[in-house]
């Protein structure tokens, strides 16, 4: 058997009030300031507050920063490390959604490690040599899995490009996930970030790197997503969440506990330079793309792709392999339609399709891909998006 490795969170909290755990989690630490990294409409929409009352209760003083862009940005994890240094803080509350949390962990990474403080070379496999603040991170979307993994997103606007930096060293000690503190979430993000989380848990499975300990869980958030996000979208319409918000925030838990550990592929690399040139919300552009990168993937995991279709709730009785895994295609598609989502890209025009296929196959989740892809392949698939 290869050696395997497996990162996860030291300590995680799960369920409705988990968030009355955090007080406890820095008093026993020792932590007297933090510094809450949290997104401007979170704070607009007292999400945020549901957080810092509990730490005024405890008499803990904290400091706010949220000039967090949805795509967050090289000068927004730059203006935060000024931030945190001016409040003489000593640990991190991050509350919100990936762009909340990638910010924090970037912020978090270089203030132990200043040598990277033009953030451009934490890409790909940092090399950072110290653990990043001790951060707590409470996810108020239930996708991206963004406080359970060892990754986080930065754009550069100068080059329009997002950049993946990978590192064991950014992963919060404590994430708390509650599922109350994802009940404000709206109709279109709860559909769009439903989606990145099954997206997270098909290419885990199917990735190069996936193994037994991985498929543990991308099978079940498979399974999980399949079974609550239709009722999540419904619930966030009628403003009452109830069973499906509460399997979401378990799903996108447990698929981000896989694939931060096997990697991802084709799909993410090509929906982070949508998101870059478009600003195409990213739990969308991955959902636009998964039906084509599992049809273009489905010749090198014919068998593992019919075992998605099982776990999506499909009876595949008598169907080969390769008529299940069209069939894992299909529900996939529509579960998409189901919630909502477009299968197209508005904007999407064929003279920035090289460029698109460049910045895709240098992304750092290209590599997990199980199939190779020439650059014309990856212009034709960016072209079956095309409105």
């Amino acid at each position: 058997m290869a050696v395997n490795r497996f990162v996860l969170n030291t300590i995680s909290y799960h369920g409705a009030g988990a968030i009355k755990e955090i007080p406890g989690e820095l008093t026993r630490r020792g932590y007297k300031k933090v510094f809450i990294c949290s997104d401007a409409d979170l704070v607009k929409f007292g999400v945020t507050t549901k957080v810092t009352n509990l730490l005024d209760e405890a008499g803990i003083a904290w400091s706010l920063y949220s000039d967090i862009k949805p795509n967050p940005t090289i000068k927004n994890v730059q203006d935060g490390v000024a931030a945190f240094k001016a409040a003489e803080a000593d640990s991190i509350v991050t509350i919100g959604g990936g762009s909340s949390m990638d910010t924090a962990k970037a912020i978090g990474i270089i203030v132990e490690n200043p040598e990277f403080a033009d953030v451009v070379s934490l890409e790909g496999v940092s090399p950072t040599n110290k653990h990043a603040t001790f951060t707590i991170a409470v996810p108020t979307t239930a996708g991206t899995a963004a406080e359970v993994t060892i990754n986080y997103v930065i754009t550069d606007p100068d080059k329009v490009r997002k950049f993946v930096c990978v590192d064991t060293n950014d992963i919060p000690e404590v994430a708390v996930v509650d599922p109350e503190m994802m009940a404000s979430m709206p109709v279109g993000l709860t559909a769009a970030t439903g989606m990145d989380a099954l997206t997270h848990a098909i290419e885990g499975y199917t990735t190069r790197g996936a193994w037994e300990l991985s498929d543990m869980f991308h099978y079940k958030a498979i399974q999980l997503i399949s079974a609550n996000l239709r009722d999540a979208v419904a619930e966030a319409k009628s403003g009452k969440p109830a069973s499906g918000r509460e399997g979401m925030a378990l799903a996108q838990y447990v698929a981000g506990m896989g694939f931060s550990n096997v990697g991802l592929g084709i799909d993410h690399a090509m929906a982070h330079t949508l998101s870059a040139h478009y600003d195409t919300p990213h739990g969308v552009a991955c959902a636009m793309l998964l039906p084509i990168a599992m049809e273009f993937n489905k010749g090198v995991v014919t068998k593992r792709l019919a075992e998605v279709a099982v776990a999506m709730g499909v009876d595949t009785t008598g169907m080969s392999d390769e008529v299940a895994a069209d069939a894992a295609i299909a529900a996939v598609k529509q579960l998409s339609a189901d919630v909502n989502i477009a299968p197209t890209c508005k904007g999407l025009v064929e003279e920035d399709l090289d460029q698109l296929a460049d910045d895709a196959l240098k992304d750092a989740c290209y590599p997990g891909n199980p199939r190779e892809a020439t650059h014309e392949q990856v212009v034709e698939l960016f072209r079956k998006i095309m409105a």
